[in-house]
């Protein structure tokens, strides 16, 4: 496949994992789909670490722009903008692995909940997996299935964040080749 199409195909799957990241961690904001609990400061301390706003969505929306311009005849569509396409890629793999770290820590802490009266993080540094084990998740009285909540979410920030890395390594090794070999984007009458 050419270099430069294939920074198309990259650029093309790298959008809709950016909007989902995006979406993720702005619900993540609003548990039970109430906004009271942002207000009151009740929001789990992972989501206001804002993985999938700043890490999966404007570090690889960047990339990802700039990546679907080498695909295109013109400026950027030549051996130095895919040299650059390396280095906006790398700025991606920054920003997908910082979403995938706080997901994963996300998962491990699980959700700030009321337990009883008290405003707590029940699952930190538990000796039970809570993530396996869902007889514990009743311990959490407010928000209503707060835990099923932040496990969706944050898995599917893990699952994007992944995807987005392997996309920005490849675009990576596509834009050394294109650096090396050219672009092969066809110029075509004008």
């Amino acid at each position: 496949m050419c270099t430069g199409k294939c920074s198309l195909c990259i650029a093309a799957a790298l959008y809709p994992l950016v909007v989902i990241s995006i979406i993720c961690n702005i619900v993540l904001f609003f548990p039970d789909g109430d906004i009271k609990y942002a207000k009151d400061g009740h929001i789990t301390e992972e989501v206001k670490y804002m993985g999938g706003l700043i890490g999966g969505g404007v570090m690889v929306l960047i990339p990802a722009l700039y990546i679907h311009l080498t695909g295109k005849q013109g400026c950027c569509g030549n051996r130095c903008g895919m040299f650059l396409s390396i280095a906006f890629a790398t700025l991606g793999v920054a920003g997908a692995l910082y979403s995938f770290i706080v997901a994963v820590l996300g998962l491990q802490n699980g959700p700030l909940c009321k337990v009883l009266v008290l405003w707590t993080t029940p699952f930190k540094n538990s000796e039970h997996n809570y993530l396996t084990d869902s007889t514990q998740w009743g311990t959490c009285t407010e928000p209503n299935n707060i835990v099923e909540f932040n496990i969706g979410l944050f898995a599917t920030l893990l699952a994007t964040s992944c995807l987005e890395l392997i996309l920005c390594a490849i675009q990576m090794v596509n834009g050394l080749f294109g650096c090396l070999c050219g672009t092969c984007n066809d110029k075509g009458p004008l």
